[in-house]
């Protein structure tokens, strides 16, 4: 099983401590960031180990390496040697690691760590992942100067295709100890799959205070993501989009995990590239997915099978991996009317003039079923042959997304959706309907869940309208998605 190792970055050992301690019973080791210690505190660092109470990896990171030492190349080697070389004959007073690059070779420093008990941790930060895993393998090995150390590797993940090339890499470095770190955020998985990348732990950090790109913090770790219940037999499911900085499918996902004590875990999986995420689901055997903006559509060519509802809408959000390859399905349609019409108190859609901001995925799902349950719409894009194109499968009007609009929405008011990602995001203000004046007898839904109230909602709101944001829809299509994932209804709490 996988370690957490907590990154200390603070500026002085006393902050150190405080965070470690906040942490504390969710880690297993700490390392400490001498680099970004200030200067008068570095001279301090020895103590460090007896006051954390827990084995430390003694790490000065320079800066063409991704820290931040800017001294002369003698001066942090004299840091780590002072360190290292007068140790206390209990070793638990003692670092129990030191992370050194694979260009540095000093013996006397090596010499001084084992005969200590310090285990030499040989790093390279890469600037890129090679597209070949052998090349990853080559690389690897060729950190590993004594059977004793423990080989790190950490480069960034532009995309997951490099995610994917680690992981293959990773599996013909079994039986080796060692560290492999994508990151960024593409690379997130191998911070939470530390166990089936064979990583001896992970790297995690103070909550909003990464040390490194794409660390989570200790406590996100254990609670959200189980992470000290993953293990190599885990089954991985979870949502592909981009940037995907908001969801709440893994909160809705993995407490079911929990509570049902099954051996899965759900996780995010940003990417712009459709082909790049099934390289990595391939690699991870990725068993259930949730799609979302912009790939309900792109990810169309990859399934060998589809439902009639995928087929007709030309969108998926939901897939399966099947013998045969990936099975579509679509669970927006039932999850956005069961809110829509359980929030307006009616049965159908019969008789409802509706306005759908945009025409992408989520958009064929909406206005699918405004045609099913006897209804019309007005469909209205910033593309207005987007929405043209959307509007003509069901003899639908269509316009663009501007003030000419305005008189004909006015007429399909009763019901106004926005189905685009415009004003997601905390503390934003952008409105896709800013152009018209609610009356206060519009119902207004945005998909948008985060933040609570939108921009769209507020103005409606305040307005008079009755407001309802994607929070319930979210989770009625979530439950879905669950029947198709495991074969089974919803279990309800």
């Amino acid at each position: 099983m996988a370690k957490i190792c907590l990154c200390l970055g603070e500026e002085t050992l006393d902050a150190n401590l405080r965070t470690l301690e906040k942490y504390r019973r969710y880690i297993d080791l700490a390392e400490l960031r001498v680099d970004k210690l200030l200067p008068d505190e570095r001279f301090l660092i020895r103590r460090f180990p007896a006051l954390a109470g827990m084995p430390v990896i003694l790490t000065v990171r320079r800066k063409r390496d991704g820290g931040v030492f800017e001294g002369e190349e003698s001066a942090r080697l004299v840091l780590i040697a002072n360190a290292i070389s007068y140790a206390e004959a209990d070793r638990r007073m003692n670092f129990a690691y030191i992370d050194i690059e694979e260009d540095i070779e000093v013996p006397s420093i090596e010499e001084a760590a084992r005969a200590f008990g310090t285990r030499i941790i040989r790093s390279i930060h890469a600037e890129s992942t090679p597209e070949d895993p052998s090349a990853i393998i080559a690389k690897a090995k060729s950190l590993l100067h004594f059977g004793d150390e423990i080989i790190k590797l950490a480069a960034p993940a532009h995309n997951l295709n490099d995610v994917a090339a680690m992981f293959n890499a990773a599996s013909e470095l079994r039986g080796i100890d060692k560290l492999l770190i994508s990151m960024g955020s593409a690379g997130m998985c191998t911070r939470i799959l530390a166990c089936k990348f064979g990583s001896l732990w992970t790297f995690a950090s103070a909550k909003d205070a990464p040390v490194s790109p794409g660390q989570l913090d200790p406590e996100t770790l254990c609670k959200l993501y189980r992470f000290r219940d993953i293990n190599i037999n885990t089954d991985v499911y979870g949502i592909l989009g981009f940037p995907l900085k908001v969801t709440a499918s893994p909160p809705f996902f993995n407490p079911i995990f929990s509570r049902e004590k099954m051996n899965a875990v759900y996780l995010p999986f940003p990417s712009e590239d459709a082909a790049a995420f099934f390289r990595l689901a391939d690699a991870l055997n990725i068993k259930g997915v949730s799609v979302t903006v912009p790939h309900k559509q792109s990810v169309m060519p990859y399934l060998a099978g589809m439902s009639a509802n995928v087929k007709n809408l030309g969108a998926c959000n939901t897939m399966i991996r099947t013998e045969a390859g990936w099975d579509g399905h679509n669970t927006d349609i039932l999850g956005f009317s069961d809110s829509i019409l359980n929030f307006m108190k009616r049965k159908s859609f019969r008789g409802i003039k509706a306005t759908v901001i945009g025409a992408g995925g989520a958009a064929r799902a909406v206005v699918y079923q405004i045609w099913r349950g006897g209804g019309k719409a007005f469909v209205v894009n910033r593309s207005r042959s987007r929405a043209e194109e959307l509007a003509d499968r069901y003899g639908f009007m269509a316009g663009g997304l501007d003030e000419n609009s305005t008189r004909t929405i006015k007429k399909f008011s009763r019901l106004i959706i926005n189905t685009t990602s415009v004003g997601m995001g905390i503390g934003c203000k952008d409105d896709p309907l800013f152009m018209y004046k609610f009356q206060g007898t519009e119902v207004v839904m945005d998909l948008i869940y985060v933040p609570e109230q939108t921009a769209l909602l507020a103005r409606a709101a305040a307005a008079g309208c009755p407001v309802l944001n994607g929070y319930d829809m979210l989770i009625r299509q979530a439950k879905y998605q669950y029947k198709y994932f495991f074969g089974a209804e919803y279990p309800q709490p």
